[in-house]
């Protein structure tokens, strides 16, 4: 009995141990990626710094850096918590497998002074001539054997056990020893996080005295934004009003096969009070079909499966946006790449427009219902019309000449509004 117990109990600590592993790999490769990010954020920092001249661009990537650090130290946390839960395991595991040895070796050595006592050939002899009958010489012959074989097994598992309490002992002091590391560690991103925040409220105390060159740089954001906007809400409206046109079409062949069944004759006031309603359905008619409705669901079910259309740091999220007392609403999120990266479709679907505006592209992909928009490029590798994959290159990323940014933006509308991306993608 004692001996199931054990075994279950190695069982569980076996499958407790190998969870915590695979949770604390997933946290140091997500500190390991954050790590990366940091440091790409610093060197672009260092490229704008050099002009000494403040901007949007600037403030944005110090705010994701500081965003980045607070998360690193939440990762941090996390890990303490885990080791704790761990070392608090690992020595109670310890502790059993302790106790259990005791035991073991005190009901062994019980055996050994039992087995001294009894070791003489005429006390066994004698012990077996006692009996009385043949049955029980024959059970008292059966216990001396059984005696001799458990005292073996007891002492392989005292050996067993004098080996996993060994190894268990040394997982504590590792587990102790990372735990101070990630201490220190901890202290260390806390004080770089306060120099961070110094250097932030010495940036938002200068926007202050460069009011006038922040105010350009914000109206011509806006402009540039607004003049965006409109362009894709034009191509939408274009998209909603083409589908309004065929599903019309489609109610009018529908009603004109049933007139011919019926003989019966669509009066003009009832054609127009259906082609009201068409129009009041609004973006749900880009879904009206059975194939667009087919991958319309089919572009929903992969949210929040979706991949990056390019490999970064998401420097700004969706949104409304301050800055010092000007306000600015992302439709989007924005990426920072490395110059020259590649921008893939997040999903399969037709290329609804190709927006050429401020010397960059915007490309406009229809899945059903919903649109993926990638704007900020350098050059575009397809056309409006053109049927495009999952992950198929479209263009590559332009880079600010005036900063030395290289920065795309990335939004998903549903019909003719935005969502949060962040929700989409890994």
């Amino acid at each position: 009995m004692r001996l199931l117990k054990f075994i279950i109990f190695l069982a569980l600590m076996i499958s407790v141990t190998s969870a915590f592993s695979q949770s604390s790999s997933a946290l140091k490769k997500r500190k390991d990626v954050i790590n990366k990010e940091i440091e790409q954020l610093k060197k672009s920092r260092n490229k704008i710094d050099k002009s000494k001249k403040l901007s949007l661009n600037q403030i944005n990537l110090l705010n994701t850096q500081i965003r980045l650090r607070e998360e690193k130290i939440q990762t941090i946390n996390s890990e303490i918590r885990m080791l704790d839960s761990k070392i608090i395991s690992n020595t109670t595991e310890v502790k059993s497998l302790q106790s259990n040895l005791d035991k073991l070796k005190a009901e062994y050595a019980k055996m050994i002074q039992f087995a001294f006592k009894n070791q003489g050939a005429y006390n066994k002899l004698m012990f077996l001539f006692a009996s009385h009958d043949f049955n029980q010489a024959y059970m008292r012959l059966k216990y001396i054997q059984q005696a001799g074989q458990f005292r073996k097994k007891q002492a392989s598992n005292i050996q067993s056990t004098q080996v996993i309490l060994k190894k268990e002992i040394s997982v504590l002091d590792h587990n102790k020893k990372e735990k101070s590391s990630l201490l220190l560690d901890q202290i260390s991103e806390k004080q770089t996080l306060g120099k961070d925040k110094i250097q932030q409220s010495k940036i938002l105390t200068t926007l202050t005295k460069q009011q006038k060159d922040l105010q350009k740089q914000l109206t011509k954001k806006q402009k540039e934004a607004s003049d965006l906007n409109n362009a894709i809400q034009a191509a939408i409206r274009k998209e909603i009003l083409a589908e309004q046109r065929k599903a019309a079409e489609r109610e009018r062949l529908a009603a004109a096969a049933k007139a011919k069944l019926t003989k019966e004759k669509i009066s003009e006031s009832s054609s127009n009070e259906k082609k009201t309603s068409i129009e009041a359905k609004g973006s749900s008619i880009l879904a009206s079909s059975p194939a667009d409705a087919k991958l319309s669901s089919s572009f929903l079910g992969s949210r929040g499966r979706l991949q990056k259309p390019a490999s970064g740091i998401i420097t700004q999220g969706f949104g409304q946006h301050k800055y010092n007392n000007v306000t600015i609403f992302n439709p989007g999120i924005n990426i920072k790449t490395e110059p020259g990266a590649t921008v893939s479709a997040v999903y399969g679907g037709k290329v609804s427009k190709v927006i050429f505006l401020v010397n960059t592209y915007t490309v406009i992909i229809r899945h059903g219902e919903y649109f993926s928009i990638y704007s900020k490029l350098k050059n575009v590798s397809v056309s409006a019309g053109q049927e495009v994959q999952a992950r198929q290159s479209i263009g590559t990323v332009a880079t600010d000449q005036s900063e030395g940014v290289t920065e795309m933006q990335f939004q998903i509308w549903k019909g003719g509004t935005p969502v949060n991306p962040s929700s989409w993608i890994l």
